[in-house]
């Protein structure tokens, strides 16, 4: 694309190329990294690190993503260097001319609740553009829906969140159907509550009302607690404790205190079944 002849106004990757060339000299490696347009992991690594920090409860704002993310997606790819290069300062260059942050898929096997990866690409790229601008403002999120590519749809990422939650998450056919799975069905649910929790962590998703539902649907429901504890009480542990993380770092804003209240008695419960599960 670089390399086509046509008005810049046509082809935007050779206008901001020919825009870093201009006016001063350069040295053919400066030249080179000005063709950078393909980022990613470390040669021989995958993933962005950003799990590790959920996880890990090991971070504060989208600084801390921002430097994750840069660090570990920060290595170039192209035809003069398809082993990769570390070029994170042309990563960190190019994300803040980006204002629109999209992830495009192709089927429905899956969504952006069912896997960290959604949240660490996307959601780590939202977050590292918005640290990165002067002013914290985010880029725009959308979600490109080819699944059917005679009608492609793109949503915004809150849209897509809110469909999502409500097709799946709280949908009571789908908790009916993976709690069938036992201990791998309550694994899920728990999985699901973490992905969540860290798409709204890094993209600022999902409202009040749907952190609540969670709770009420996932750990506080009489059946769901009893599949727990017959099944995985590891999981309910998870969702009580990332539930209430949600609400110490703000980001379940104004949380129902009878709900706070009964999910730090659902967790105590939780670890008293675990404790007991380890008596001889």
């Amino acid at each position: 694309a670089i390399e086509a002849e046509e008005p810049p106004e046509m082809n935007y990757i050779r206008k901001h190329y020919l825009e870093d060339m201009e006016d001063t000299e350069h040295t053919p490696e400066e030249e080179a990294s000005a063709r950078y347009r393909i980022f990613g992991c470390p040669p021989g690594a995958y993933g962005i690190g950003i799990l590790d920090l959920i996880e890990a409860q090991n971070w504060t704002d989208e600084h801390d993503f921002a430097k994750c993310y840069i660090n570990w997606g920060g290595y170039a790819y192209s035809t003069k260097s398809p082993e990769g290069v570390d070029a994170r300062a042309e990563f960190t260059h190019r994300l803040t001319s980006v204002k629109v942050a999209i992830h495009n898929q192709d089927d429905r096997e899956h969504d952006i609740f069912d896997s960290d990866d959604y949240f660490q690409f996307h959601g780590g790229m939202i977050a590292t553009i918005q640290a990165l601008s002067k002013d914290g403002t985010k880029p725009k999120g959308y979600f490109g829906d080819t699944q059917n590519p005679d009608r492609p749809k793109v949503r915004d990422i809150k849209e897509e969140t809110l469909r999502v939650y409500r097709s799946r998450v709280v949908n009571p056919k789908w908790l009916d159907s993976i709690r069938k799975h036992g201990y791998k069905g309550a694994s899920e649910m728990a999985a699901t509550v973490d992905y969540m929790f860290g798409f709204d962590a890094t993209a600022d998703v999902v409202n009040d009302f749907m952190y609540e539902q969670v709770a009420q649907l996932y750990a506080l429901d009489g059946v769901s607690q009893e599949f727990f504890e017959e099944c995985n009480p590891w999981a309910l542990a998870g969702i009580s404790e990332r539930l209430l993380e949600a609400a110490q770092r703000g980001m379940w804003a104004e949380p129902n205190p009878e709900t706070l209240e009964a999910l730090k008695q659902t967790l105590l419960k939780s670890d008293a079944m675990l404790e007991g599960r380890t008596e001889p």
